[in-house]
């Protein structure tokens, strides 16, 4: 089944999206630097299985509209576009679903609208009820000021650094944060070169799960977009902190799923293995927790087959 592209107003902002099927409402949040079309094999599988399977270009990504002000990013402002996108689609609920920065999107959405979203998976990045202490002063306690969440900070510099050659930059940012990569050595977690793709690999070829037309989807949409819209999401890591504060410890009590790959740096970020020990109490109605081995960081592309069988299993699941 073939997506089709569609444009709607939520929430304010002009907003395209992709779909596919009709049926219950599963809402795709994808993450950076990508795209509704992150969700390609989802799309297709998700929608065949009798649902509407829907994949927004998230606020400052693609054909969706990207807002000049930093503070308009807010993990608010990303919950409020995805559930005013519900009602633009004529729907009352939706089951929800992230990746990377899209997980974050799909966890609070969750947490802050269990009317509305009643269902929630998260890729890559897992679930933690908003804490006390924002990441950015957490790394700073740990001495640590190379991360690349910390360079993303400054407006006009990571920009500038991946606008020189955007096709060679996703390049580089997809195989170094996938499953293929061998050497340990490399990555952009910490910035050893103070920049971001120093450290970075520029494969021979690229990886199974990415064709060139694929690639060139990807830098197509970052030649016209740019990368400011995405870049502020990490700006307002610690306005989030600061406004979620009503939540500080709260659980989401939906049903739940977690999907990774067992080679996804995130996964070694230093509260992770806590955060996934949690999830008796922050996911008491988790579903399953699954860690796929081998897989890197897009790990909905990298092993689409299997995330689909998951996803479709744990769909069906809430009709029993």
């Amino acid at each position: 089944m073939t997506a089709t592209l569609e444009t709607t107003t939520a929430n304010g902002i002009h907003m395209r999206y992709a779909e596919a099927g009709s049926g219950p409402l599963v809402l795709f949040c994808h993450g950076w630097p990508e795209s509704w079309y992150s969700w390609r094999h989802q799309l297709a599988a998700i929608s065949e299985a009798g649902f509407r399977a829907v994949a927004p270009d998230m606020r400052g990504y693609g054909g969706t509209e990207a807002p000049e002000p930093i503070d308009q990013y807010t993990l608010f402002n990303l919950v409020g576009d995805m559930a005013e996108l519900v009602k633009a689609l004529g729907e009352t609920s939706a089951v929800i679903v992230g990746h990377d920065w899209g997980a974050p999107v799909a966890w609070h959405a969750a947490l802050w609208r269990p009317d509305l979203f009643t269902a929630v998976c998260g890729m890559s990045v897992p679930y933690a009820p908003p804490g006390q202490i924002d990441i950015l002063t957490a790394l700073g306690k740990l001495g640590i000021n190379d991360f690349y969440l910390q360079y993303f900070q400054k407006p006009g510099v990571p920009e500038a650094e991946l606008q020189q050659d955007i096709r060679g930059a996703l390049r580089r940012i997809y195989y170094t944060a996938g499953g293929e990569l061998d050497d340990k050595g490399k990555g952009f977690a910490r910035l050893t070169t103070g920049t971001l793709l120093g450290n970075t690999v520029d494969p021979a070829a690229l990886p199974p799960w990415l064709t060139e037309a694929d690639l060139d989807y990807y830098a197509g949409e970052f030649a016209r977009t740019g990368f400011r819209g995405g870049l502020n999401w990490y700006r307002n890591l610690r306005r989030n902190w600061e406004l979620s504060g009503p939540w500080r410890g709260q659980p989401i009590r939906q049903p739940s799923l977690f999907i990774a790959g067992s080679k996804d740096g995130v996964l070694r970020f230093p509260a992770a293995q806590s955060q996934l020990d949690a999830f008796p109490k922050t996911l008491p109605g988790l579903r399953g927790s699954h860690i796929l081995d081998g897989a890197g960081h897009w790990v909905q592309q990298e092993r689409a087959a299997e995330v689909n069988r998951l996803l479709v299993e744990f769909l069906k699941g809430l009709k029993a």
